[in-house]
């Protein structure tokens, strides 16, 4: 069985002490606000990543922290998923939640353009826009699996765990993001190569 904190102190920098997660699960305030500073950006970051930025982010972080501390009594610190894991679920889960009941941004939106423009830093920059702009094009199902592989490094079991599916499910899902995100980039050099 895995423990918190691995031997040698070879933890993620998300993970919190095993003493201040007891003290959370004794639904201790002082230790409790200890985790919500650790894991706040991570879950900001997922957040933002799955359904851009504004006030719902912060209302939905919220919401994470709020679930966190009403289940932090029933969570194992002994079973094999670490605290920033479950915290991200927790915020996944919410994420795609509110993805259902917004409206799909248009896929022209945003369109980024790279002719008439030779200079490097402008051209990253709209490639940086094209990239955030396909990743919210992805159905919300492949963009949860694409942000949370891709941009927090979980495994496809951590993933599967996270959205209560199978790796067969979450395999296909990843592949099919990368795919799309693949063939909007490629338009975009390709009308880069045009201009």
């Amino acid at each position: 069985m895995r423990t918190v904190d691995p031997p040698g102190g070879a933890r993620s920098p998300f993970e919190v002490d095993r003493e201040i997660l007891v003290r959370c699960r004794a639904r201790d305030p002082v230790a409790f606000q200890a985790f919500v500073v650790r894991h706040e950006r991570l879950v900001f970051a997922v957040l933002s990543q799955m359904l851009g930025h504004g006030p719902h982010v912060e209302d939905l972080a919220q919401e994470t922290f709020l679930r966190a501390y009403l289940a932090f009594p029933r969570f194992d610190l002994d079973r094999d998923t670490k605290p920033s894991r479950w915290v991200l679920t927790i915020a996944t889960r919410l994420a795609l939640n509110e993805a259902r009941r917004r409206p799909r941004p248009s896929d022209e939106a945003a369109e980024p353009t790279t002719a008439g423009n030779p200079e490097t830093e402008t051209l990253r920059a709209e490639v940086g826009r094209a990239i955030e702009h396909a990743i919210a094009q992805l159905p919300d199902e492949q963009r949860a699996v694409f942000v949370l592989a891709e941009l927090h490094d979980l495994s496809l079991a951590e993933i599967a765990a996270a959205l209560d599916v199978p790796v067969g499910t979450v395999k296909s899902r990843l592949l099919r993001a990368r795919e799309h995100l693949r063939g909007r980039l490629e338009r975009l050099r390709r009308r880069g190569s045009d201009g």
